[in-house]
């Protein structure tokens, strides 16, 4: 066994410089290599002691969170983020009425003059016209992470739930088998990037949708493009995703929940098609007595009742307040890594 190059004592600020995506917008989880991305899980591994406390690594900058739609976890933990790093924010949560959008002012405009004021800034926004708004901006903006872009793309979440799957199954994605199931795949950004995310680090997908709800073509495109081992199945019973779980030998089930908001008619029509999607605690104890293996079930939340069984809360598959924990080092490093540390 040979002694590796660097050895020594961990070193944060070694580690954030070895990653070197400093000064680089986030848009798509892709956009970040399979290096990049095990840089960054290994820097928020080392950051994870400070989650409740705080370390100064970026002491006078300042994050501004941009939302344009709702936000509690993605808004929260980014602010929380910051704040353990000693950093400061400014937030605007409700910029079409409180903001000078709601006088017209452009995104490219407000976002040029938002750059005047924060050295990073954490967008949400329901257009995915964005992404070309910020392509045209380039480095006349400070970097622009996205907290979730219409309905393709959420890199921040789809990292937190990678890093999750990390600390949960040792971080040998290679080997990891992950199942992304809803009745809406083209409107699952979270589960989306997830899957991005797990390709890029070479894992197994199964896709299980609907018929007419299909992932959306630019994802499929990076898939393929990526040459990802990954498979799409539609319109399948309870009964037999469970079976498709055992067959699979499947790690981890990620549920992306419903990001329609209440009265959109899809909404409704997407809690009537949970029934073939409803995974229960007997239902996975069922699987791990056919595979011995525990499978941890994810969840982008908010949850809505009737989306599977709350009795897994108190089980050992229950992931999804895990990944809320897990969510404040990942974004702490994304934070540090993105804005840099002097």
């Amino acid at each position: 066994m040979a002694i590796t190059e660097g050895f020594g004592p961990r070193n944060i600020r070694a580690q954030i410089e070895k990653t070197n995506i400093k000064g680089r917008h986030l848009i798509f989880i892709d956009d970040l290599s399979r290096e990049e991305l095990a840089d960054l899980f290994t820097a928020a591994e080392m950051l994870e002691p400070y989650w409740r406390d705080r370390i100064p690594l970026l002491e006078g900058k300042i994050l501004c969170t941009q939302f344009f739609q709702p936000s509690t976890r993605t808004r929260f933990s980014h602010e929380t983020a910051m704040y353990r790093l000693g950093g400061n924010v400014i937030t605007e949560s409700n910029p079409l009425v409180s903001s000078s959008a709601a006088k017209g002012e452009s995104l490219y405009d407000s976002l040029r003059v938002t750059s005047q004021y924060a050295d990073v800034i954490v967008l949400r926004h329901p257009d995915e016209a964005v992404i070309e708004v910020i392509k045209r901006l380039g480095s006349d903006a400070v970097p622009i992470i996205s907290g979730g872009f219409g309905d393709v793309t959420h890199p921040t979440q789809g990292l937190l739930d990678m890093y999750t799957s990390y600390r949960a199954l040792g971080g040998d994605f290679e080997n990891m088998r992950v199942m992304i199931a809803t009745p809406d795949l083209s409107r699952a950004r979270s589960g989306q990037s997830y899957g991005l995310g797990l390709a890029r680090m070479g894992a197994r997908l199964i896709y299980a949708g609907t018929s007419g709800l299909r992932t959306p073509k630019v994802v499929r495109e990076k898939l393929d493009a990526m040459k990802a081992n990954y498979v799409e199945v539609n319109d399948l019973t309870l009964e037999q995703h469970e079976q498709l779980i055992a067959d699979e030998k499947i790690d981890l089930v990620y549920l992306p929940g419903c990001s329609v908001k209440k009265g959109d008619p899809g909404r409704d029509e997407f809690l009537k098609k949970m029934e073939a999607y409803y995974f229960t605690l007997e239902g996975l104890q069922r699987i791990e007595k056919k595979t011995g293996k525990t499978v941890g079930l994810m969840h982008s939340l908010p949850r809505n009742e009737g989306e599977f069984d709350f009795a897994i809360d108190a089980s050992a598959h229950e992931l999804y307040f895990k990944q809320i924990a897990f969510s404040v080092p990942l974004r702490m490093s994304l934070l540090a890594n993105i804005v840099g540390v002097s």
